[in-house]
Formats: C-alpha cells, structure tokens, sequence
C-alpha cells in the first residue's frame, strides 16, 4: 500500500493531487522510468513528448520523495566545489559540468514557463559565510565564477550588505546569485507529473520496483506486474533500493529536516528576508532558510547520517532557527518534516549509463532541485541516441562508500564528526 506524503507544509500546501493506480499486470512499454520525482517526471515528459510510450513507476505517491519535501532552493554549481570537479575531470570537463548546472536552472525555469506550473517561483539566493574564513572563500568563489566560467550574475556582500537582506547578527559576508531562486517542490515536482501525463506518459503509484532482470528488452518486475522495456531510467536516488548494489553504494542517504513556522504575515516576514530571496550559510552541516508565499519562515537545516530523526524534531529545528532569527522566539512552528538527499562520497553528481539500454542520475548532494530537471532531460537524450553529455558526466570518479550495506552508516557517521568540528572553527 502506498504511504500519504510526510506531514509537511509542502503537503498541506498542494495545489493538486494525483492517485494512480498500482500495477497488476505485463505491461509493454519504451522507456520504462524508476521513480516519480523531479528526474522522473521529467524524464518521462520529455520522451512522452517525443511520442514515445513511458512508463513510471513509483513506490509510493508521485513526489513522494526528496523532490517533495527538499528545501526548494534551486542553485548553480553542484554539491562539491568548482575546484573538486577540476581535480577530478581537468579544467576542459570541469567547464562543461560547469556549464551544465548553470542550464539547470534555466531547464527549472522553462519548464515553470513553458507549462503554467504554480510552484511560487521566486529569484535570487545567497550563500552566506559566518566566520573570517569564509569570508575569505567566499571571495575566491566570487573571483573565480567571474574570472574562470565568465558567471556574471554573482555579487559579493559585505557584513552591512548582508545585513540590509537578511536580519541577523550572525553572517559575516555572502555571495548573492541573481540567477538562483527558490519554488515550492511538490508543486513543482506535481507540476511536471500532469505535464507529463498530458504528453501520454502512465504513472503507477505502490508500485516498488523488485528487481530488474536485464537484457533487449529489460524487465522491471514489481509485487503485482511487469514492465517490458527497450529502456530503463533509474531515479530513485536517495530511495533506490535493492535494485542494482553497484549504482546503490556510491550515493549515501542523509536525513535533513526542516520547519514551517505559522504565517508571519508581510511586515514581520519582509523584515526578517528582504525581496524574497533564499539564503543558506556555508558550512558543511549547514542551515538553509527562506520565506514561503503565504509569509511563513521555512528553515532547514541539521543533518542524521545514522538513518535515526532527531528527538522532539519542532523543537530542536525551533532552537536552531532562533538562534538565527531570535525575533521568532515567541513564534509557533506548526510542522517539520525530514527526508533523505543522496550524497556521494566526493559530492558530485552521480549520472551514467548501467547497462546498454539502463541510464541513472543520482547523488545530487543537496542541489537537486535544479540538477534533477536537468538529469530528466539528459536521461530522454540518452535513450533518443545522444548520450555525449551523461558520457561527461562518467568521467567523475566515484568510490562507494566503505563498509557494504551493514557498516557504511557507522562509519559515515564516525568521518562525519571531523566536518562538525571543523564547522567550529
């Protein structure tokens, strides 16, 4: 039985509802697509576009995973820094990455555009620094993105800057991207499902994929039914699982969590977050925060590499967001929720091609608001021929994580303690 979305302000919040049945029967299909978030959807809106027949199926409910509940900030770049992304492929490769993350978000925005999707789309992020060594990161970043990639929409804050934009004594300095923004996820994420069922793509919810038995066609085996593909999309991500060990052990699930705080109502709201822009600072366990339409603070943060959520989970994410906005300590937080993002080892994408006719795109690492609609496309031009661009993104090495299934938890937590110290710092 397929689970309710998690008890979110995304979920009370939607704007529409789809309830698809579960597959029961041998279904002949094209492409079959693995997962139901934003590389999904739009996997199957591009190729159902193109006149092929699709097939998505999803465990639980469309949008039920990351691509629902995430932090909703779409970002240039990736999950690791530009200079990990030039040790690992060379400048030329790096500058095509590059290149791509920036096309994410203009992928986010033409879809947005392109299909009426209501997801209270907004522009503008800052990447905010709280100690002297960020500030001087944060400059070598600016610095870089002008002088390296030709990235021309960046503007460095200082201390008062900052504080003009975002109330709070605790940042230092910020690198603000006019090109970057922030949407309402489920609605986005529903948003490109019904575009995409418009273009003739089925969807099956409750439908966890059991195994696939390889070969031209591939068969995608669930409880009930099957599904009978010249191709196959992997995109499960973070909730991908039993399903191919390889592709599995290099991404991580990390738990993260966010609140919703009642409305603020406009004057309050406005007076914490100047212009609607969304903001997160840059350690490595980091927070994240912005405004959503109806004036509540959304703030996220904290991360569980153990798979266990944080005890009393409004409280301890109340604690942390006034210890960034203490003007909201009187302020009720209504809901908080959690969700797992893929992480990689190096903390670069994870995109590339399993089997002759079964493609994946995982491990966003924290960026996959406007990384995944970018996977989505990739994915549809790999199964149309052209595959040049995941063959980039191959070139990245990745490790998996040690310890097999049983132990790689523990000791991701054991390694994970260094970055928290260095976060004191």
């Amino acid at each position: 039985m397929k689970q309710d979305h998690t008890n979110s302000y995304y979920a009370a919040s939607a704007n529409q509802s789809f309830d698809f049945p579960e597959l029961t029967t041998e279904e002949m299909a094209d492409v079959c697509v693995v997962g139901s978030g934003i590389t999904g959807a739009a996997t199957a809106l591009e190729l159902a576009s193109k006149g092929l027949k699709v097939i998505v199926l999803e465990a639980e409910r469309v949008g039920w995973g990351a691509s629902g509940r995430s932090g909703g900030q779409a970002i240039f770049g990736w999950g690791c820094d530009q200079d990990t992304i030039e040790n690992l492929v060379g400048h030329s490769d790096a500058k095509k990455l590059w290149d791509l993350s920036v096309e994410s978000l203009s992928v986010t925005k033409d879809y947005i555009n392109r299909y009426n999707i209501d997801c209270d789309w907004r522009d503008g992020m800052v990447h905010l620094g709280v100690k002297p060594r960020h500030d001087r990161e944060l400059e070598a970043w600016y610095r870089q993105m002008n002088e390296d990639y030709g990235y021309s929409s960046l503007q460095l804050w200082n201390q008062e800057q900052v504080r003009q934009h975002i109330n709070s004594d605790r940042y230092t300095s910020g690198l603000f991207d006019a090109n970057s923004g922030h949407l309402h996820p489920l609605n986005y994420t529903l948003g490109l499902v019904k575009a995409a069922k418009e273009a003739g793509a089925i969807f099956y919810e409750g439908s966890a994929v059991k195994n696939i038995k390889h070969g031209s066609p591939a068969m995608v085996i669930t409880d009930k039914g099957k599904v009978i593909a010249d191709h196959v999309v992997l995109a499960g991500n973070a909730y991908l699982k039993g399903i191919s060990y390889p592709i599995e052990s290099r991404v991580m699930p990390v738990g993260t969590y966010i609140c919703a705080t009642e409305p603020l109502g406009k004057e309050l709201a406005m007076s914490l977050m100047k212009d609607h822009i969304s903001a997160c600072d840059i350690n490595f366990v980091l927070d994240y925060f912005r405004i959503s339409a109806d004036y509540r603070m959304l703030f996220g943060g904290k991360v569980s590499y153990s798979g266990l959520e944080p005890m009393n989970l409004k409280e301890t994410m109340r604690k942390r967001m006034i210890s960034v906005f203490p003007q909201l300590k009187n302020v009720k937080v209504e809901q908080a929720w959690g969700g797992n993002v893929a992480v990689t080892i190096n903390r670069a994408p994870h995109f590339g091609r399993l089997k002759d006719n079964v493609y994946y795109a995982q491990g966003f690492s924290g960026h996959g608001i406007a990384a995944a609609g970018l996977a989505g496309k990739l994915m549809a031009e790999a199964v149309a021929g052209t595959a040049s661009r995941i063959d980039t993104f191959q070139k990245i090495p990745h490790l998996p994580f040690v310890g097999g299934r049983v132990f790689r938890t523990p000791a991701m937590v054991l390694g994970m303690a260094y970055y928290r110290v260095r976060d004191m710092l």
